[in-house]
């Protein structure tokens, strides 16, 4: 039986985070981080066991995502858009699509990316107009697309001018005829390769439609997405409380306040909770953790490259990254008030 956290954790701590800072500064991912990621079944990870996927239980896969966010954060957030790729394949009513890319996508020897963010706002960014006969033309903007240049197809979502219904549609992950790329110079994981598309007239036939889905049945699925999401900022906390304890700082504190948080956010998950909350609270305390790392390291912190100021970079990434208007008024209100 595989150790998922445990193989995680050899992952993170021999091949992530030794060049963490290097790929920070460089800017570009090596791709052995994912060649060794897809060589130890992660690319896998989605798929339920009754497809031949992992049998891995909840708390298993919290500690993967946020050990291996903690290792490479950067790596870590462009390897989890490819899970959105699998789970919408491995539910998709297009048979010959999911057999086309299946068994490459679950070795990880075809990499997947996923753009929701252009169906999400009301009216939407990213618009889509069936054509009579055969699929879709696609118009808009998909704002936020992470992994270009590394990921070999990207799911596209958009709404259906018409009846508000979403569609997801998979097109290589290529500039062409229709999509226009603009690079975005994020404050961290630069290495993700994060663009924004900009789309005109492109044209997908229905043989690449992934499926069309009633906007409160895509509602329910962003959930599990900014559930997970959650782990960026964990992992982040996680990373930085224990380059504290290595200084000698004491970080009971930082580590029962994690333990609420990740009760907080699963709780969200399970239906007990506000999830926008909680994901505001993991935020912060990135952001805590991080700044307490920078205070502990001193004045190297200050120095560009330093693991201190990567990551405090990186715990202001997860402020906004995946966020929604609630988690920004949720911080907002956190920050203004204080953290109790």
């Amino acid at each position: 039986m595989t150790h998922w956290p445990e193989l995680a954790h050899d992952i993170a701590e021999d091949v992530l985070f030794p060049v963490a800072d290097s790929v920070d500064a460089d800017g570009e991912i090596p791709s052995s981080h994912f060649y060794a990621l897809a060589d130890a079944g992660f690319y896998g990870l989605a798929v339920r066991p009754e497809l031949g996927g992992p049998t891995i239980d909840i708390g298993d896969l919290v500690a993967v995502v946020e050990t291996l966010c903690g290792g490479c954060l950067a790596t870590t957030f462009t390897w989890m858009q490819h899970h959105g790729v699998v789970a919408a394949l491995a539910a998709s009513p297009n048979t010959a699509l999911r057999e086309r890319f299946w068994d490459g996508l679950v070795s990880g020897s075809v990499r997947g990316g996923v753009a929701f963010a252009g169906a999400i706002p009301q009216p939407p960014l990213l618009y889509a107009r069936r054509v009579d006969g055969d699929g879709y033309i696609l118009d808009g903007v998909a704002p936020f697309v992470t992994g270009w240049g590394i990921v070999d197809v990207l799911q596209l979502s958009a709404r259906d001018e018409f009846d508000d219904s979403i569609v997801h549609v998979l097109v290589d992950a290529v500039a062409t005829e229709g999509i226009t790329v603009e690079h975005l110079p994020l404050i961290a994981a630069r290495g993700s390769n994060t663009v924004r598309l900009r789309i005109d007239g492109l044209a997908v036939p229905d043989e690449q439609v992934v499926g069309v889905v009633d906007p409160a049945v895509f509602a329910a699925g962003q959930l599990f997405g900014s559930w997970l999401n959650g782990c960026m900022a964990t992992g982040v906390a996680r990373r930085a409380r224990t380059e504290l304890a290595e200084r000698g700082v004491d970080v009971r504190r930082f580590a029962s306040d994690a333990e609420e948080v990740r009760a907080s956010l699963d709780g969200a998950f399970a239906g007990t909770g506000d999830l926008s909350t909680a994901r505001a609270a993991a935020s912060e305390l990135a952001v805590r953790t991080a700044a307490a790392l920078v205070t502990a390291t001193g004045s190297a912190a200050s120095i560009a490259g330093a693991t201190a100021e990567r990551l405090m970079r990186e715990a202001t990434l997860t402020l906004v990254a995946a966020s929604r208007p609630q988690i920004r008024s949720a911080l907002l209100d956190r920050f203004g008030r204080g953290t109790h």
